[in-house]
């Protein structure tokens, strides 16, 4: 269902989040994010000079290199558009990420390591969507490849979201072991 009619209105800001996943040939796969913010004004940047409506104030790229346990084997960071001359200057610093699994408590674990003044705001908002789009990726294929799990065992999915809540109806019809509504 579409959102209802908006109002009458100007536009001021876009921020688009684009992730991506591909298999290598070497067996990893790759997960790559692009982040850009435009205005739908120009205005004046010190650094810059006038940016111009539609023109990205913010361009950031970020690859994660997995393995199949989801652990990163590399890193790259990119900052084509930013505000400030400085900004580039942290990229190199995400490569702290290597040898994190993606996994409950991965994204605490990485604003540690590259939050704050330690990292790029702007990419390290990119590691959420990441590192959903690394599930996305590799666990379909590997399931498949895999063949059919333990069925004794939960699905690490249950639980995550409304229509997989363990008492719904999605999890009576298609696991009914777990299934604990009425």
């Amino acid at each position: 269902m579409p959102l209802p009619a908006e109002a009458p209105r100007t536009p001021i800001h876009h921020r688009r989040v684009d992730c991506r996943g591909y298999r290598r040939a070497d067996g990893l796969w790759d997960l790559e994010g692009h982040l850009t913010d435009v205005k739908g004004y120009g205005f004046d940047n010190d650094f810059r000079g006038h940016i111009a409506p539609g023109e990205p104030l913010h361009e950031m790229w970020l690859r994660l290199t997995l393995d199949d346990d989801l652990v990163v084997r590399d890193v790259a960071a990119s900052t084509e558009a930013s505000p400030y001359r400085i900004c580039p200057e942290i990229t190199g610093n995400f490569a702290r990420l290597k040898g994190l699994r993606i996994g409950p408590g991965f994204r605490q674990r990485a604003v540690s390591l590259v939050g704050g003044v330690q990292g790029c705001t702007h990419i390290v908002e990119m590691l959420g969507p990441l590192a959903t789009t690394a599930i996305q990726t590799i666990m379909p294929i590997l399931g498949r490849e895999r063949g059919p799990g333990d069925p004794s065992k939960k699905p690490r999915t249950l639980d995550t979201c409304h229509a997989l809540r363990s008492d719904g109806e999605v999890v009576k019809r298609q696991w009914p072991q777990f299934y604990t509504g009425g």
